[in-house]
Parts: structure tokens; sequence; C-alpha cells
């Protein structure tokens, strides 16, 4: 068995930044409102036509590919989480390959929301370490703006959301000891619509009907979320199955050096914080600037934190996410 590690981060978010005072304009809320719940002060949503799921992606994989040194010809295989996808079919990983100009290599898409980046950082993981693969882009993007309703009756799930795109390269490494220690997923589908978009879907009705209908209150359309129940759960299980990941390395909640969760709300993040009584400076969030980028959430944050010298050689570090399905999982890594 060989070990995995990412050698390359990159992440791109659109220029138009769109405050809470914006929102504002449009919807009955305030900055006092949306900041008490979440956290968040502004998000960026996609103005520029090249700012398509897809396109977000490919300039946070390039990024990532530069800091790798690594040229397309390296890559051996694509891993994309998105719950946005540029077409309802194919999937957005053909596309990435077809624009990066890599080889015919397998393009593997992920639909796991909002933990799709650490499910995806899972099967890049597997595929390093049984030899298959020695090279792995995994991308996490997401453009939500298009999407949302952005009006007063959908100011609880449209004032989180941003649009935004995150990159990593997972390399073969001969290093013991270094690199994705393990990673751990889970699902509960009996909560599948407590944070749903259940149209369009094959499931709910022909598309004939839905143009046919033209119905303006048929919010299925729209995302759903049950704020309080998840938040209930998410706290649960972050907690759970980071302590899960710790435990199967023999490691303590003492031994992490950073904690990087999913993105979803800053009171989320500052509720497990707390509870295991971690530093500011052991913990990273930058939902305050970006809203909720779902997918992409956790490998913008992991880039940020990076740059910004927040995690070093020999860090241990925790990635940890929590989303619709009900899924959520965790990833332990020596930096």
């Amino acid at each position: 068995m060989f070990q995995s590690k990412i050698t390359g981060l990159g992440y791109y978010v659109p220029e138009n930044v769109v405050t809470n005072e914006d929102l504002a304009k449009l919807m009955d809320t305030n900055d006092e409102w949306i900041v008490e719940r979440t956290g968040i002060h502004e998000r960026r949503h996609k103005k520029l036509e090249e700012d398509t799921t897809t396109g977000m992606g490919v300039k946070a994989a390039r990024m990532a590919m530069e800091r790798a040194s690594l040229k397309a010809e390296d890559i051996d295989f694509v891993v994309f989480a998105t719950l946005s996808p540029d077409y309802y079919f194919p999937g957005p990983g053909v596309l990435l390959q077809r624009d990066l100009g890599l080889k015919t290599v397998g393009a593997l898409d992920i639909r796991n929301q909002c933990s799709g980046f650490v499910y995806a950082l899972s099967v890049a993981d597997q595929f390093v370490k049984t030899g298959m693969y020695k090279n792995i882009l995994v991308v996490g993007s997401e453009v939500h703006s298009t999407g949302l309703d952005m009006t007063t009756r959908g100011r609880g799930v449209s004032v989180i959301f941003g649009d935004g795109a995150g990159a990593a390269i997972v390399s073969r490494s001969d290093v013991e000891g270094e690199g994705i220690l393990s990673t751990h997923l889970h699902s509960e589908g009996e909560h599948a619509e407590e944070l749903a978009l259940i149209a369009p879907g094959m499931g709910k009705r022909w598309i004939t009907d839905v143009i046919r209908d033209n119905d303006p209150e048929d919010t299925s359309y729209y995302p759903h979320m049950n704020g309080q129940f998840v938040f209930k759960n998410a706290v649960v299980r972050f907690s759970e199955v980071i302590m899960e990941g710790l435990e199967a390395n023999q490691l303590n909640v003492s031994d992490i050096d950073m904690l990087i969760p999913h993105q979803a709300n800053l009171r989320i993040s500052q509720f497990i914080q707390s509870k295991f009584k971690l530093t500011d400076d052991q913990v990273f969030n930058n939902i305050q600037k970006y809203g909720n980028t779902t997918a992409a959430s956790i490998p913008i944050a992991l880039t940020e934190a990076w740059e910004q010298g927040k995690i070093k050689k020999g860090d241990l570090v925790v990635l940890a996410a929590f989303g619709s399905g009900f899924t959520w999982g965790s990833v332990v890594i020596r930096w």
C-alpha cells in the first residue's frame, strides 16, 4: 500500500461581492438578522459567463496543478464534487477533463452535496493507496446564485449560499505516516427531504407537465431546509465523525493543529469549537466572506488556511462535513 498526500491546492471565487445590505434590497432581511443566525457578512455570486460550475473548477484546478508542479499529462484521474452541474448530464467531470486538455482519463462525478469534497477525497485516497493512480485531481465547485429564491419567501436559505470552487491534487507518497491517514463516511437517508431540492427530478413529474403547469408558486424548484433540525443533527454528527477519525489513528482532540469544518453556518463551527475546547488558531472559518459554497467550502478554506501559513508540515489537519442526504464524513491528514 502506498501513502496519499495533498501536493497542490487552489481555489477561485467570482469577483462579484454580494453583501447583506445588497440582499436587504431584494427581501425583508438585514445585516443583523443574517449575521446573528449564520455569521455571514457577504458572499460571491457569479456574473461572468465563464463562471460556470465547470469554469470555476477549471480555474481552481489550474492553480492546484501549478502548485503541485504538474502538467495536464500528469493527471491520471478526475473526481468532481458538485450539486450544481452545468448540465443535467453529462456531469462536470468530463467537461473539466476537456477544458483542461487532460488525456482520456476517467472522470467521476460525486453527488454528496456539502459532504462532496470529503467523499471525493476519500475516493482519491483509495485509488492512490492501492496503486491504481499516481496523481488525482479532486475538485469541488458550486453555482448556487442562479437557483435561489431571492425573495422574502426564500430568505431562510438564499442568504446562506454563495458560488466558488476549490481543488486539490492527491498524489502518491512513499513516506510512511504522512498525508491522508484515514477517511470516514456516513449517510442517513431517513432525513433526505429535510435539506433537499426536489425538482427538477425524473421522479417528481414529466418535463411536459412542468412546461404545461408553469406554476410560480411551485417551490419544489428551490432548495428547502429545515434549519433547526439540520443544525441539531449537524452538531451531533460533526462531533461523532471527528472523534471517529481521531480514535482510528490513536489520536486525541489535543493533537489537532487545524480543524477545517464545512462552512455551513458559523454557529455550527463555533459550537464544535467550544465543545472540543479548541482555540481560534485551531479552527479555520471563512464563511463570513464566502457564505456556504457546499462542496467547494472545504477546499477553499483549506487553501486559504495553507496560504496564510496556518497549516505547516507535520501538522495534524482534520476536515469534517455534514449536509444534505443526510451525509457526513471526516478526513484526518498529517501534513
